[in-house]
């Protein structure tokens, strides 16, 4: 069995400053037009929560399930829709916020999920961005920063299901256990 570290790598502070970024450009973008947010589950919650209360139009909430990754730290290439869209959004703009692009598959299955249901606009906000691991290639339209090729956890990103409710965010490496063979 392996030892799972944690070390910091994106404090609160930071987080907070991408938020107030990336909320300041959204509301200039949208200026007081209402907005479908659709936040991708579960990893989005944390940060769709914190940024949503820093926006100033109207916004109705909704929430869309993908899987590609389940238990592993790679995406196994297969995006399956385990959560569709509830609400009709023809006509209407949309925001789609997501916790990390990777390799981009997820993300791109469901932008072209997303603009099959003739919504007005379909942008992406994302608090992270992985360019080095990117197989798809997807325009971020508001990103918070753009990180290594590290396993991130920690403010709503997980590895199997947990590390979701720490406050920061942290890479995590897996280290032998030194007393196994």
């Amino acid at each position: 069995m392996n030892r799972i570290n944690l070390s910091l790598f994106i404090p609160r502070a930071d987080i907070e400053v991408y938020l107030e970024r990336l909320a300041a450009e959204i509301n200039r973008s949208y200026q007081d037009k209402p907005l479908v947010v659709i936040g991708v589950l579960k990893g989005s919650f944390i940060f769709m929560a914190d940024l949503i209360r820093r926006l100033n139009m109207p916004v109705e909430l909704e929430f869309v399930g993908l899987a590609s990754y389940g238990q592993n730290t790679q995406s196994s290439g297969k995006v399956r829709l385990t959560r569709p869209l509830k609400r009709d959004i023809t006509g209407k703009d949309v925001l789609v916020v997501e916790d990390i692009v990777d390799s981009g598959l997820t993300i791109s299955y469901l932008l072209k999920y997303l603009k099959r249901r003739k919504a007005n606009s379909v942008k992406l906000c994302a608090l992270l961005s992985k360019p080095s691991r990117r197989i798809c290639p997807v325009e971020i339209d508001y990103l918070g920063c753009e990180v290594a090729d590290k396993f991130l956890v920690g403010y709503g990103l997980d590895r199997g299901e947990c590390h979701r409710q720490l406050p920061e965010i942290f890479a995590l490496e897996e280290q032998p256990d030194a007393d196994k063979p």
